[in-house]
């Protein structure tokens, strides 16, 4: 008897799950698999395809989550990917899920796989306890002549009978009766298979298939309106399944009364700022902070109190290993892990917004405004992900159309405020604004997300023009999570941020105290002894940031340590203070006597300005090669550091100028100052079209 090999990889049968973006797809994946992939109410949640074994009575199989489509003619990278999958696979069986409340649009997707000659099966998702439409499955599935089963992806009703179905032997589904009299009108000899099939993409244009069949269609007129004949003949035949099958409440998909108010033109922005004010206070102050400072006070007291007892006892107090054990491990990572309430809050709101449907009402809020700017609705959620972490948003911006409109959207994601810089606001904005902290919070958000609107204009009118976009949008109803739902996104992110916190912040925790704490003679030196390796560093590179007010060498050696992760910056400034033996951070931020300190509110918001926007962590650099390429992503970092420089030093001028002066001189001083510009501008326009009317007659 062979015995098997334990590196061989086991290969089961595929099976491939396909269906529009907000379907229940991911959900239903989760389901099979036992996974607790991220679900979001929002196209382009999956930007690619993700495997997973999942057990079917006796049979093993593995099913491939595929991103959500509208058809097989792709408009985006992430439909491509999905396409492409589906192309390669054609004799895989294939779980195609439609929404039941929107199951008109949804088959017109399952029309294009009849099309293709795929073996289907129609699951219909029934997510809401009272469907806008009722449905005879039995009649659809006769009109289809493919397998139809109703389930209910969240609680799981109905998944064996469809486990049952999978089971059954590979079919080929017959092609709707239309095909081969749409097939007939294409004037050219396909050498082809499935020549039906790609007769229909040649009538509806698609360009990748043009290109594949070395076709150019701009010279036959039959082509000229085959797009639309093509979208009638489906809808038509859709329309006879729903006179047969279909019976609707009257309500439309998505409609909601509160719309009128949250999509309101006047108050989509002042409501979407008073939201995020809501999250930032919960977050940071009201239950963030009591969550935090109970854990800090458990840490404190048990492993903190636990460890240090030791190591004093086995090495001594005046060892370099206790130095270690108290400052880069409990000092640096304990101050750190104290956030964990807060991380888990802030995307615990996050998510809540994304699964309730707000930030798809959002994105088309948005779409005009970042439209002029050479980005796409899209782009919102890219940018809204920002907020959590920066790696994983640069990847939702596959989702572009447009190459250029993709690599704007990669580029400006880093200046969004992501989860690991906010305990540096907390921290450092704690010590000096109080309870007005949070509006210094609210502030941070939001210049970073006006500099990258900025900049993206700026990028449209020079060196990268976008196309016109597609945006293909859709209310889905206002949506609860759930419980369960909701446990999985806290516990998600509670163990990604302790595996981050285990892993890197631990490493790059110790390596920065070593480097503080021993010379270049590697003999051990306290810290702010003047010899250690970092602080020559530090030395070295601070007179750098004198103009921006905070030339210490502690403040320097701890933004060259943050380049790894945002979260060193604040684990640093806590080893930093404990060597100076200055237990309390905030107090100690206002010490001048400390290696880190901040002299006055105006260096306190220079520094949080600067740390929100002077370059990506090492993580998302790596991403952004991959995505854009090296050359682009050399290009972003040296301009998002130059720009943080130069907005940093007006905002630290500016800062300066309100204590010296006063709010209401500076104030009235920048208005003038705005009017003059304003005035000038007027000017040169006016001088620009007099010169032009000369010698022309066509006004008087």
């Amino acid at each position: 008897m062979k015995k098997r090999n334990f590196c061989e990889k086991e290969h089961f049968e595929e099976i491939l799950l396909v269906g529009n973006p907000n379907t229940g797809k991911t959900t239903l994946f989760n389901l099979l698999t036992k996974s607790n992939e991220h679900v979001g109410n929002w196209h382009g949640v999956t930007v690619e395809q993700k495997g997973k074994n999942f057990s079917c009575f006796d049979k093993t199989f593995r099913l491939v989550d595929l991103p959500g489509i509208y058809s097989l003619s792709a408009l985006s990278y992430e439909e491509q990917v999905a396409i492409d999958y589906i192309k390669t696979h054609s004799k895989t069986k294939i779980i195609n899920i439609c929404d039941q409340n929107n199951i008109e649009r949804n088959l017109s997707l399952t029309l294009g796989l009849l099309e293709y000659g795929l073996d289907i099966v129609l699951v219909v998702n029934c997510m809401d306890k009272r469907p806008l439409c009722k449905i005879d499955f039995k009649k659809l599935s006769d009109l289809l002549n493919i397998p139809v089963v109703s389930i209910n992806a969240k609680n799981g009703d109905n998944i064996n009978k469809l486990k049952k179905i999978l089971l059954q032997p590979f079919k080929i589904a017959s092609q709707p009766s239309y095909v081969s009299s749409l097939a007939k009108m294409v004037p050219f000899d396909l050498k082809v298979n499935n020549k039906e099939f790609y007769s229909i993409k040649l009538l509806e244009k698609d360009e990748k298939v043009c290109d594949e069949l070395k076709l150019d269609l701009t010279k036959d007129k039959l082509f000229d309106s085959s797009i639309q004949l093509v979208a009638n003949v489906r809808y038509d035949f859709i329309e006879n399944i729903k006179s047969q099958c279909f019976k609707h409440s009257g309500k439309v998909y998505g409609e909601s009364k509160i719309d009128k108010i949250l999509l309101n033109r006047f108050l989509a922005f002042p409501l979407f700022l008073l939201i995020l004010c809501g999250v930032f206070y919960l977050t940071f102050f009201s239950l963030g902070k009591w969550l935090s400072e109970a854990l800090t006070a458990l840490l404190d007291s048990s492993i903190g109190k636990v460890v240090a007892d030791l190591s004093a006892s086995i090495f001594g107090k005046s060892s370099w290993i206790y130095g270690l054990m108290t400052e880069a491990l409990i000092g640096g990572v304990g101050t750190v892990l104290s956030f964990l309430p807060q991380v888990a809050l802030l995307f615990l709101f996050l998510s809540f917004l994304e699964d309730s449907g707000y930030l798809s009402r959002v994105a088309f809020a948005c779409e005009d405004i970042f439209g002029k700017l050479g980005l796409s609705g899209k782009s919102v959620y890219s940018l809204l992900m920002g907020f959590g972490c920066s790696t994983s948003a640069i990847l939702t911006a596959r989702n572009m159309d447009d190459k250029k409109a993709k690599i704007k959207t990669a580029m400006l994601t880093p200046y969004m405020s992501c989860s690991a810089k906010f305990p540096i606001y907390v921290v450092i904005g704690g010590a000096f604004f109080g309870a007005n902290n949070v509006f210094v919070i609210l502030g941070l958000y939001i210049l970073g997300l006006i500099i990258a609107l900025l900049l993206s204009l700026i990028y449209e009118k020079t060196i990268l023009k976008s196309k016109e976009q597609s945006f293909i949008l859709e209310f889905p109803p206002y949506r609860f999570g759930g419980v369960k739902r909701i446990a999985n996104v806290l516990w998600d992110n509670i163990k990604t941020f302790l595996i981050r916190v285990g892993s890197l912040l631990i490493a790059m925790n110790v390596i920065v105290w070593l480097l503080a704490n021993f010379s270049f003679s590697f003999s051990y030196v306290p810290c702010n002894s003047g010899t250690s390796m970092l602080e020559s560093l530090g030395k070295f590179l601070a007179p750098i940031f004198i103009p921006l007010g905070f030339g210490s060498w502690g403040v320097a050696s701890a933004l060259i340590a943050g380049i790894v992760a945002k979260e060193v910056i604040i684990s640093s400034i806590a080893m930093f203070n404990l060597a100076s033996n200055m237990s309390d951070i905030s107090a100690s931020l206002v010490n001048p006597a400390s290696v880190v300190f901040f002299a006055s509110p105006s260096v306190a918001l220079s520094f949080l300005v600067f740390c929100l926007l002077y370059c990506p962590c090492l993580s998302s650099m790596a991403v952004l090669k991959q995505e854009i390429g090296r050359k682009w992503t050399f290009f972003a970092v040296i301009v998002q550091f130059c720009l943080a420089y130069l907005t940093t030093l007006f905002v630290y001028n500016l800062a300066l100028a309100f204590e010296k002066f006063g709010f209401a001189k500076v104030l009235l001083f920048l208005l003038l100052l705005i009017l003059i510009v304003i005035c000038i501008l007027k000017v040169v326009s006016l001088f620009k079209k007099s010169r032009s009317c000369r010698g022309c007659n066509k006004c008087k």
